[in-house]
């Protein structure tokens, strides 16, 4: 029969142990099957029973499906996963994760998280101070895409200020990012109601980044017509190249118009952490609000993202909502359901907290530094092979380039369909290209050589085609 009791005092849970044995098993697969097998939706759909029963299974069999379940997934953690802009796992952050879901603590009051409110607040402060804002604060969210949502729908709330009660009030609102921004800039101005009419996409140079020219030139046109610009989105690490918009550049438009200026650091905002390679902010102490994944660059478990501000005050601002039934007890500054998206909220600091306590402000700086040497270490793997043509210059962790002659999507498709790596494509200046995102730092040259070996031994068994759109 199953039960549903919680162990008491100095009792184990019967599934302690099996739970380990999953665990075992992954991390045993990840080493002698990098790449999980390939298998269609359909196939999937046989190979795991995946129908919700009438009548409920036995704890073990559950488990038994869970482990099914795990081996199939995509091997994220492994060292042949160059796939998206997250990779490889941190033992002491897992850990951390783990705790934070046996515990079960939802994140709106201190008196329901007690000390991991506290941890938020630490984080966030520290991030902020990381990104030149000495006196600025930061609350955990779902992803970059909801950072990002918050950093919007603050600039416009500040531009106008009826806004949060009376609503829009229809007036012609504009906000300039680059070409090659997230998707979820776009997203959310739909999701605001403002329209993705309303979002302007602003030229980049030849290295991939916003041009300040540009963005001026646009905003001065909007103005001409009739539309009242509030807000400029910089990109700091785009998601094909890894580019970085120019932030002192864009920060003299944004004062010269008065434009609130937030940046989307999710994927390069860790740069921040690095002596060696900071520079690619500089000028960040200069926005308003800043999005940052620690998910990504850090190599904390999804998902972790932090949206910042400035200034302290704002986040309860334009997110505070009174609930006599929830906020009982202690002040606002404890409260952080006052300055959250989200009441019900998961616990999201914790592993980060964690992560940071055991590697340190100097540990993370070499971690950043490491990926950053990877990326370049495979740029030249790529020069010096006559097959291959190198896109650009690697802007920060992310590679991209071409076998000529060979379809850089059909490549990646391949090496999946074979076990070998999984990898994925993108487009620069119109063409279908490679791209590798170096973003686990326990990835060693070895790796490199095989990973860049079996990709071209793959594509010269492959037609030729042409990567051109």
């Amino acid at each position: 029969m199953t039960t549903f009791a919680t162990p008491g005092a100095g009792q184990q849970s019967t599934l302690t142990p099996r739970l380990i044995e999953l665990a075992h098993a992954l991390f045993e697969a990840e080493q002698t099957a990098p790449v999980s097998r390939f298998r269609t939706p359909e196939e999937m759909c046989r190979a795991i029973e995946l129908a919700i029963p009438e009548k409920g299974s036995s704890p073990e069999r559950v488990m038994d499906l869970l482990e099914d379940v795990a081996l199939a997934t995509p091997r994220t953690a492994s060292r042949r996963f160059f796939n998206q802009l997250f990779a490889g796992r941190h033992d002491i952050a897992s850990a951390a994760e783990i705790v934070a879901v046996l515990l079960n603590s939802s994140m709106y009051t201190y008196k329901a998280a007690g000390p991991h409110v506290l941890i938020e607040k630490e984080l966030g402060e520290h991030m902020g101070r990381k990104v030149g804002y000495d006196d600025g604060e930061g609350i955990f969210t779902p992803g970059g895409s909801l950072s990002n949502f918050a950093g919007i729908m603050i600039a416009r709330n500040e531009f106008n200020e009826r806004c949060q009660q009376d609503g829009h009030d229809g007036s012609w609102l504009t906000l300039y990012s680059s070409e090659l921004d997230h998707y979820s800039i776009a997203k959310n101005l739909a999701m605001l109601g403002l329209g993705r009419r309303s979002l302007r996409k602003v030229a980049t140079d030849e290295r991939g980044r916003m041009r300040a020219d540009a963005l001026r030139d646009a905003i001065k046109r909007d103005i001409e017509e009739g539309a009242k610009p509030f807000c400029i989105n910089a990109t700091c690490g785009t998601t094909v190249l890894g580019a970085y918009d120019p932030l002192d550049e864009i920060a003299d438009v944004a004062e010269e118009f008065g434009v609130w200026f937030h940046v989307d650091g999710a994927f390069g905002g860790s740069t921040a952490l690095s002596a060696k390679h900071r520079d690619h902010l500089k000028g960040s102490e200069r926005s308003d609000s800043f999005t940052w994944d620690a998910h990504k660059m850090m190599g904390v478990p999804l998902s972790c993202s932090v949206i910042l501000t400035k200034d302290k005050g704002l986040l309860r601002k334009h997110f505070s909502e009174s609930a006599s039934y929830l906020f009982q007890s202690d002040e606002d500054e404890l409260n952080h359901g006052v300055k959250s998206m989200q009441c019900g909220r998961r616990n999201d600091c914790l592993k980060l907290w964690a992560a940071w306590q055991h590697l340190g402000d100097e540990g993370y700086a070499r971690k950043i530094d490491r990926l950053y040497d990877l990326a370049r270490s495979f740029a030249e793997r790529v020069k010096k092979d006559p097959r291959c043509t190198l896109s650009k210059e690697p802007e920060s962790v992310n590679v991209c380039f071409e076998v000529t002659g060979k379809p850089s999507d059909l490549i990646c498709e391949t090496l999946r369909q074979q076990q070998k790596s999984l990898v994925g494509f993108g487009i620069v200046d119109g063409r279908r290209v490679i791209r590798a995102a170096f973003v686990n730092a326990d990835v060693d040259e070895a790796d490199l050589d095989d990973f860049f070996d079996n990709l071209v031994e793959v594509a010269m068994t492959l037609p030729d085609g042409d990567n051109a759109l």
